[in-house]
């Protein structure tokens, strides 16, 4: 049976994740505490502490909540080409691109916080990802011998060279363009649209 007591507030809870994303992207994640997210949210520490038991947790779902792919099909990409689309929408927005570097910056200094996201949301894009490159292969889009989990790190690391030396302001259609010419120095075919694969892979 349920305490009596005040609802929780949807309000309050995105104000509380609003700030510590904020802060996250502007101090980076060891330079932001309970105590600076209670106050740029406008409440107290307590507050936060009721509704997350701790930095990290609160840290991991304030990233969470930008993501729109909660969905059991959201990230079921149907091919490399969808693939991309997302990716490039989504590192086409500077506020999403300084959060990653935010991210990826915290290995040395607050492990934590990548090593749960990646367990978290990280796992479930991976396994989709993962996905979209056995069906493009099996379409042909693809050399038959390659290794999607090769090409998946070839990918990843991708993604980190251009969060560090590509400018922010770069576009959808420049992010995907991209990553298309790494992927055609896997053997990626841009011009395969059956599920057949080519005659050269025969």
């Amino acid at each position: 049976m349920r305490r009596p007591g005040r609802p929780r507030s949807r309000e309050v809870d995105a104000a509380v994740l609003a700030a510590a994303l904020d802060l996250l992207i502007e101090r980076g994640a060891s330079q932001t505490s309970i105590e600076q997210i209670a106050q740029r949210a406008g409440v107290t520490r307590a507050t936060v502490y009721r509704r997350f038991p701790g930095t990290t947790a609160l840290l991991i779902q304030a990233i969470e909540s930008v993501h729109h792919d909660h969905g059991p099909g959201a990230l079921d990409w149907p091919d490399i080409d969808r693939m991309l689309d997302n990716w490039a929408a989504y590192l086409s927005t500077p506020r999403n691109r300084r959060m990653l570097r935010r991210l990826y910056g915290a290995v040395d200094d607050y492990p934590e916080l990548p090593r749960a996201y990646r367990n978290s949301h990280g796992g479930r894009r991976a396994a989709a990802e993962h996905a979209a490159l056995r069906r493009s292969r099996e379409r042909g889009q693809l050399p038959r011998e390659s290794d999607p989990d090769t090409v998946q790190q070839l990918l990843n690391g991708a993604v980190l060279h251009h969060l560090g030396a590509y400018p922010d302001t770069e576009s959808a259609e420049a992010v995907k363009a991209y990553f298309v010419a790494i992927l055609r120095q896997a053997g990626y075919r841009t011009d395969v649209t059956s599920g057949r694969p080519p005659p050269s892979a025969q």
